[in-house]
């Protein structure tokens, strides 16, 4: 067998692997472990907990395989998306469509197994909401599609939480909302650095409607709103001391980084906002697991 026959599958499937978006598909696993380990009756068994997690990354992929069929000529106008393997033309979009929908059988049918009907019925309204009511009519629509579109990229915890302990209780909807009031800022940064991109695809992002100085401004706003969220864990005593003090900590950083943008007004601290984005959530994430371990 020649080195280009054994090659060809494995780009096909990287291609494949790379329409559920797999750089934040981590993100999903780590934001719905938390809740699996603040289960009512303890953790489940390790079997039942990575069927769990394993059926949100399979929903989470077919949310986002499903949002790359949907948005392929959107992608095609954009710098950052254009080499995507739709608008570049490296697999078909009925491919992709198929693709989707059998990793959408496949997470729910799984999550029915593990976790029972509410946690698969969550799966499978996560997908929905993705896809119809964020991609299709939110983003194109609405400069708040950050905001209500969040809910989507949240649910893990909501699903995490209906698998173990039968319906959604107060760990998964603190963790949910720590998520949700996340997302927006951590998205307008990168609309500030890539609005000529957005205005490209004809996507309405808040910089292009309201302005970058309120932009900027509502990104503090909401910063504020989810320090306050990421310490509710530590006041209802879910979570204990350490992880207070990392959200503390943690809170101020990334609120400092967001008022330095406020300050400096350039693309650089906007790059900088969405880097400290991803550690400021891996960290708090983090410090949760580490809190529920010790």
């Amino acid at each position: 067998m020649s080195a280009a026959s054994i090659e060809a599958p494995a780009q096909r499937w990287r291609r494949y692997l790379a329409l559920t978006k797999p750089r934040i598909l981590p993100m999903v696993i780590v934001t719905a472990l938390p809740v699996l380990l603040l289960a009512a009756e303890g953790p489940p068994p390790p079997a039942v907990a990575l069927g769990v997690l394993f059926g949100i990354v399979l929903v989470a992929a077919a949310a986002n395989t499903l949002n790359m069929y949907v948005e392929r000529d959107r992608d095609a106008l954009m710098v950052r998306t254009r080499e995507r393997p739709l608008p570049a033309a490296e697999l078909t979009p009925r491919a992709a469509l198929v693709f989707g929908l059998v990793l959408s059988a496949l997470g729910t049918a799984l999550l029915y197994a593990v976790g029972g009907g509410v946690a698969a019925a969550l799966g499978v309204a996560s997908i929905l909401f993705y896809v119809f009511v964020y991609t299709i009519w939110l983003k194109p629509r609405s400069v708040y599609n950050a905001v209500i579109g969040g809910a989507a990229g949240a649910a893990a915890p909501l699903i995490a939480d209906a698998a173990v302990n039968g319906s959604v209780g107060l760990p998964g909807l603190l963790l949910f909302a720590i998520v949700f009031f996340w997302q927006p800022p951590h998205v307008w940064a990168i609309a500030l650095y890539r609005r000529d991109d957005y205005a490209a695809a004809g996507i309405p992002m808040l910089p292009a409607v309201v302005g970058a100085e309120t932009t900027r401004r509502r990104m503090v706003a909401y910063t504020v709103g989810l320090v306050i969220v990421t310490l509710l864990p530590g006041l209802f005593r879910l979570l204990g001391p350490l992880y207070l003090a990392a959200a503390c900590v943690l809170g101020a950083w990334f609120l400092g980084a967001c008022v330095r943008l406020v300050r400096e007004r350039s693309d650089a601290a906007a790059r900088g906002v969405f880097r400290a984005s991803l550690v400021y959530l891996a960290l708090l994430y983090a410090a949760m697991l580490v809190d529920l371990l010790t």
